[in-house]
């Protein structure tokens, strides 16, 4: 098995290491001390040695932070952890914090007096954060000071740094040598009059070099730094150690190899202007070039858009992944139906899902760890089972079951509800607009330069006109057999990036119902060039093809409650699952399939 059941969030142990933090912030002068999730490469995921926020507080969530001052120590979380967060840390100490809502420069304000201090670590807060929170604390008296490490200091058993070997992408998958990625890269900066690159972000180094690594649980990325110079040459700062012979000769020698500790001088020796994004910057990393007098200009990672937007071999890889992924999908809702769900736990459907992924001979990983909620546990929106959570299945239920795969030509993610015996009408209409919400996302034509926040919306209408809504974005971006959320590209009110031919996106509205049930539905998308329908203007619109091929629950769906169009689309749906699928299939899942997709 690739995921666990261990329970990771101690609520008990949080106040004891809140305690001896505060000890620290006293030595140090500190008013206050700021605990985000995040490493020095400034990714979305951590590694365990890393995982700061967790081991102080509890709370595992993949977003968020914790302000620490001596007589408060706020939790600051977003719609999506905000019931999980209750339950992982211990609330007679720490506050959760509703945020962006709250701003974390208010909160500050309002609970500090003129004077004091502040302490962040300038390794793991970016040169944007730390910038709006300065204008923001701007006129208070409140001020900043760098003071890394305190966490480190105080973790006795901090798991070491993680030593995953690097290994070669295949090149036929990534559809461009690396050499290919390296000049064209740097002819946008030698366009821009920029000499050098700092990147930090480890999806970002492994895309641009096609390499893969195990440094961060579930995403196939390795720890490092590089720089990328307008010659097209680059230093790839990382342990010599996960380098051997085959990933020397991939690199060719137009990439240096060289140790974490020599980055730092590196940065002091460029000559400028160098290109940092300020949003995946660390702020140490700025302060190193400006000590330096090294010019820095600010502008986004250069391999963020061409990431996004993935090549045709890319997009193939995806294809194949899902179609396989969505037999072994299919294979274990066959086997669900045909168990007495009342029986079965949480813990016994993640089991089977990922033995049925196994079965396929080219699973990597898991792309996150699987989410199995029942009942109440699935309006946590990313709820992880544990052996002390593990609920058994009851009728009525409905069982949220996010999950997806890690193969080597592609990332799959998708999330389908399942029924216990007999939902109540509530849910069943609940379930329907979600669909709808789905439905209308997978059917919609905009014009080129439409970025996520314009499209939104479209998404949740259905949901909105019953007076519901989801405290979550509708998509998040995919990678290429890299991490499962991938930015910049996003379906968010949020996001003002338009969505170019080639992104890959998930589409997952959902509802939730706190202590009652949880409802998601996802596919992943790619967007592409629309066809022009006839009578139509002559302008250039895209449009989405579905990548992910399993049949909707039909048992949730009220079909009096969808128009013709939307009742056709569906149709249209799993008729193409049965054509994609069922070669693959065995004779029992074949069988079931042809009821699953059944008319609505």
């Amino acid at each position: 098995m690739f995921q666990t059941f261990d329970d990771t969030a101690h609520p008990e142990q949080g106040p004891p290491r809140l305690e001896a933090l505060r000890a620290v912030m006293r030595h140090d002068g500190l008013a206050g001390y700021l605990v985000p999730r995040a490493d020095a490469h400034q990714g979305e995921y951590v590694a365990p040695h890393d995982d700061r926020l967790a081991w102080l507080t509890g709370f595992t969530g993949s977003a968020g932070f914790c302000a620490v001052l001596h007589d408060a120590a706020g939790v600051f979380i977003d719609g999506r952890y905000r019931t999980q967060v209750k339950n992982q840390v211990a609330l007679d100490h720490f506050t959760p914090v509703p945020w962006p809502e709250t701003a974390l420069h208010d909160w500050l304000r309002a609970a500090l007096p003129d004077g004091c201090v502040v302490g962040f670590d300038p390794w793991l807060h970016t040169v944007e954060q730390v910038r709006k929170l300065e204008e923001g604390l701007s006129g208070s008296g409140i001020t900043l000071r760098a003071a890394p490490g305190l966490v480190d200091g105080i973790w006795p058993d901090q798991p070491p740094p993680p030593q995953g070997a690097i290994t070669p992408y295949p090149e036929d998958m990534a559809g461009e040598t690396h050499s290919d990625k390296r000049t064209r890269l740097a002819a946008s900066l030698r366009n821009k009059g920029q000499r050098a690159a700092v990147i930090t972000l480890p999806d970002s180094i492994a895309w641009l070099l096609n390499i893969r690594g195990s440094d961060i649980p579930r995403n196939p990325v390795p720890h490092g730094f590089a720089i990328l110079h307008d010659s097209g040459q680059l230093s790839l700062f990382t342990d010599p150690a996960k380098c051997d012979d085959a990933l020397r000769a991939h690199l060719g020698g137009d990439v240096t190899l060289r140790p974490e500790t020599a980055f730092g001088a590196a940065l002091r020796s460029l000559q400028g202007p160098v290109r940092i994004d300020p949003a995946s910057c660390p702020v140490d990393v700025a302060n190193q070039l400006q000590e330096a007098g090294v010019p820095a200009t600010e502008a986004r990672d250069p391999c963020a858009l061409p990431k996004a937007c993935k090549n045709p071999a890319e997009i193939a890889g995806a294809r194949a992944a899902h179609v396989r992924d969505g037999a072994a999908v299919v294979e274990f809702l066959c086997w669900y139906d045909n168990q007495d769900a009342a029986q079965l736990t949480e813990i016994d459907l993640v089991t089977a899902l990922e033995g049925f992924r196994r079965d396929t001979g080219a699973l990597r990983d898991i792309s996150f760890e699987t989410i199995s909620g029942s009942g109440p546990n699935g309006a946590v929106m990313h709820y992880r089972v544990t052996r002390s959570s593990n609920r058994t299945l009851r009728d009525g239920d409905l069982v949220v079951l996010d999950s997806g795969g890690q193969y080597l030509d592609g990332t799959t993610d998708i999330t389908r509800t399942l029924p216990v015996g007999q939902p109540g009408d509530e849910p069943r209409a609940c379930f329907t607009r979600v669909l709808r919400s789905m439905i209308a996302l997978s059917r919609l034509r905009f014009p080129k330069g439409a970025a996520g926040a314009h499209i939104d919306a479209v998404a949740r209408a259905p949901l909105w006109m019953a007076g519901q809504d989801y405290d979550h974005g509708t998509g998040h971006g995919v990678g290429a057999y890299l991490c499962v959320h991938e930015g910049p590209q996003r379906i968010s009110r949020v996001s003002d990036l338009p969505l170019q031919p080639g992104m890959i996106l998930s589409n997952e509205p959902g509802y939730y119902r706190e202590g009652a049930f949880g409802i998601r539905i996802e596919n992943l998308i790619t967007v592409r060039e629309a066809e022009r329908p006839q009578g139509g203007d002559a302008r250039d619109m895209l449009d989405f093809e579905t990548l992910t091929f399993v049949p909707i629950d039909r048992r949730l769906i009220v079909p009096e409650m969808l128009t013709e169009d939307e009742r056709a689309w569906l149709n249209a749906y799993h008729a193409q699952c049965r054509e994609v699928l069922s070669p693959l299939l065995s004779d029992a899942a074949r069988a079931w399939m042809l009821d699953a997709t059944a008319l609505v």
